[in-house]
């Protein structure tokens, strides 16, 4: 659980946020006006930042972010801001796993892709696909949107001590403690697929590391979150040089 005196500042969040939407969408990862990023801004993780509904990525501002808070009794159901399906992931999510901090959901290409074959796991071939070397979830019931409360607690109980899941014939979904760690993680999951997706179409056998070999890889990845938030911070600078507008 996050101590309250290490809590994120909320407008730092917001910043961040809309600043790894900019980044998803220039990296053409986004899904046209759907998928959704959230943050946590209280200890519980009961009340939690997320994007409003059907707002296209590129033009997301820090000021856009909706704040949730799962203990309002009037709800959300009605409300012209929120996407339902975006409600029920994200919101069972943080109702069930307060350790999720940051929570991103999208449909990328490569990744939905692997996601859709009949083995999802992503096998490891090289640096980056052996990150995920027995650390991915697998969700092979998909039933259709989900746009149900208890379809969304079915997905949280799914992630069990893991942080990442492929949600089978539909996208993948990390969490992490940071949106800087939970960028760097998405963003090189999808390259580990394309490049997964790639080796599979030259039609060759692939040459599948060692087990030892990818777990001692997937414990060095572990140990450098500061290249994951510093892979962030270099995005920002490229925003703030090219259209600081996210941070308003």
């Amino acid at each position: 659980m996050t101590n309250s005196a290490t809590l994120p500042d909320e407008q730092q969040l917001r910043v961040d946020l809309a600043a790894a939407f900019r980044s998803i969408a220039r990296l053409g990862m986004h899904e046209a006006v759907a998928n959704h990023f959230s943050a946590a801004i209280s200890a519980d993780g009961r009340r939690f930042l997320m994007n409003p509904k059907w707002r296209h990525f590129s033009r997301i501002k820090a000021s856009d972010l909706v704040l949730f808070d799962l203990d309002d009794e009037r709800g959300v159901e009605g409300r012209p801001d929120v996407d339902p399906t975006a409600w029920a992931i994200h919101g069972q999510m943080h109702r069930q796993l307060p350790q999720a901090r940051v929570v991103m959901h999208l449909h990328p290409p490569f990744a939905t892709t692997i996601a859709s074959l009949m083995d999802p796991q992503i096998k490891p071939i090289d640096q980056n696909t052996a990150r995920y070397f027995n650390r991915l979830a697998i969700d092979d019931r998909y039933g259709g949107m989900a746009d149900s409360e208890q379809e969304g607690a079915r997905l949280a109980a799914l992630l069990g001590n893991k942080s990442r899941l492929m949600m089978g014939n539909h996208g993948v979904l990390v969490i992490a403690n940071t949106v800087g760690e939970a960028f760097d993680d998405i963003y090189t999951l999808e390259r580990a697929c394309q490049i997964l997706v790639q080796a599979y179409a030259t039609g060759q056998p692939l040459k599948v590391l060692p087990d030892a070999v990818a777990e001692s890889t997937a414990q060095d990845w572990e140990q450098i979150t500061d290249f994951s938030i510093a892979h962030f911070e270099e995005m920002k600078c490229i925003l703030d040089a090219e259209d600081p507008s996210y941070a308003h």
